[in-house]
């Protein structure tokens, strides 16, 4: 064996340790508890069975299911489009501004997550600042709800998903190319027309890992449904938290977060392999 390859072994075997036993073997035994009975003592029995997994056929499933993927969605959707302007913005300003607004984007991550749900719990409360606000300026009724539903649910997970978007993106901008912009211009092209055209197809690995960021802890979230949305706003989170803290069903519970492992992991294997094709197709310059 040669000194390079050692070297490579050396350099990468704590990381693939890491990911073997923290990753891989983890998913592994939430794949194999989705086919074993439940304990009655609440544990893992050791009768192999597909009635778990045939129990996903809850009625009350496909409303959570829906809820789940278009919470996820919008939050993506609205996190991206506003971390792009702002990426944009961040990387053609001062490097004074720069680091301010860095800053500030980071400034959530100071403070605990569960105190910053309660604190948007204490703002979206009936009695709240926004409520009184929004009385105030006859933009709602004194009877309407604010906490405790989906709008609230989206909005506080744009919130606490917001930084995850900007950062990626951000790290694209930064490289981007500006004289790329002034070049569309010369040739006729419009601000918008070169922001949609150039621009963006060239942070596209940042969005990429944007989406990702925010979509994947997204599909899991449960704290912030359980919290600012109540019963009517479950997601598949609350559900696998339920079937392991109130039932005690873990093979329940593994069977639900196979099906989420699946979801998320299917788009993502089918674009890494369409890509790898497209790669060989069209050679050493496809992107």
């Amino acid at each position: 064996m040669s000194t390079r390859k050692l070297r490579e072994i050396c350099a990468t075997a704590p990381s693939l340790v890491w990911l073997t036993a923290f990753l891989l073997v983890p998913t592994l035994m939430v794949l194999t508890f989705a086919f074993k009975k439940a304990d009655p003592m609440g544990g893992i029995g050791t009768e192999w069975t597909f009635a778990t997994l045939r129990s996903l056929a809850n009625p009350s499933y496909p409303a959570i299911i829906w809820r789940t993927i278009w919470q996820s969605l919008a939050t993506t959707a609205i996190c991206v489009a506003v971390s792009i302007p702002m990426a944009y913005y961040m990387a053609r300003t001062g490097e004074r501004t720069r680091r301010f607004l860095m800053v500030l984007t980071i400034l959530p991550f100071w403070t605990c997550f569960i105190l910053r749900v309660f604190a948007w719990m204490s703002l979206l409360h009936p009695h709240g600042i926004v409520k009184n606000i929004l009385v105030a300026l006859g933009m709602a009724d004194p009877s309407s709800q604010l906490l405790y539903t989906s709008g609230a649910v989206l909005l506080v997970m744009v919130y606490n998903h917001l930084p995850f978007a900007i950062l990626p993106i951000y790290a694209s901008a930064e490289k981007f190319d500006y004289q790329l912009l002034e070049a569309a211009a010369d040739l006729g092209a419009t601000r918008a027309t070169a922001v949609m055209r150039v621009f963006i197809p060239g942070i596209k690995a940042g969005i990429f890992a944007a989406i990702l960021m925010v979509l994947i802890p997204a599909l899991g979230e449960y704290v912030i449904p359980d919290m600012v949305g109540g019963p009517a706003s479950e997601m598949i989170g609350n559900k696998i938290a339920q079937r392991v803290q109130n039932d005690r069903n873990l093979p329940h519970a593994c069977a639900l977060s196979a099906a989420l492992m699946l979801f998320v992991m299917g788009p993502m294997v089918a674009y890494l392999f369409a890509r790898r094709k497209g790669g060989k197709e069209g050679g050493r310059f496809s992107i």
